[in-house]
């Protein structure tokens, strides 16, 4: 079906969630020169995992937003495993992103919000 949704999942702490909220709550920001690739989940338990146990240490909270594409956009990148089977992300390229943000269709939505003890 060429309008069925796909949900992504994208983890990020402070900074990064701040620059989604200026943007309107509809994009991602550009990456660093120092990222080559935009990592976006495709479940959330991969996400929460990544915003708690990787964001909360390295900057004192994590995020985890849910977004929605297009299938039909989305077939242009493969599903990359990195680890056990939650572990599913895609890897799209930084000078993609604009494209990329250009194709969320809605809202970007925080679902869990993780803080330092």
């Amino acid at each position: 079906m060429e309008n069925e949704l796909v949900t992504l999942y994208r983890p990020v702490g402070p900074k990064e969630l701040k620059l989604i909220e200026d943007s309107g709550w509809k994009r991602f920001p550009k990456r660093l020169m120092e990222q080559p690739i935009f990592y976006p989940v495709m479940n959330e338990e991969y996400a929460i995992q990544i915003a708690r146990d990787w964001n909360v240490p390295a900057s004192g909270s994590g995020y985890v937003t849910k977004f929605e594409l297009t299938a039909d956009y989305l077939k242009k990148y493969k599903i990359q495993n990195v680890g056990g089977p939650v572990h599913d992300e895609l890897w799209v390229p930084a000078e993609d992103l604009e494209e990329f943000n250009d194709h969320i269709v809605g809202d970007i939505v925080v679902t869990k919000s993780f803080y330092a003890e």
